[in-house]
């Protein structure tokens, strides 16, 4: 569910990179895509509970008017 950088990305090309540079690059995009994967499994908890709850307020209840913050006032904070 995360937002895409509309700008441009820099191409690289692994044949011109050094295998330590190529190390570095794979590490980087291995940790994006954890964290992508976290971030992702976390959302989808929050869609699946029935009842969300945070600092004692009723965030999310089934049937029930949200109250409290909206999801495109969390998007802004991340």
């Amino acid at each position: 569910m995360g937002i895409r950088n509309k700008k441009t990305q820099k191409k690289v090309d692994l044949l011109e990179m050094s295998d330590s540079e190529k190390v570095k690059l794979i590490k980087a995009v291995k940790e994006s895509l954890r964290q992508k994967v976290v971030e992702a499994k976390l959302w989808q908890s929050f869609v699946e509970a029935e009842k969300l709850t945070i600092n004692g307020q009723a965030i999310n209840c089934k049937g029930i008017d949200l109250k409290g913050f909206s999801i495109s006032e969390l998007m802004k904070t991340i």
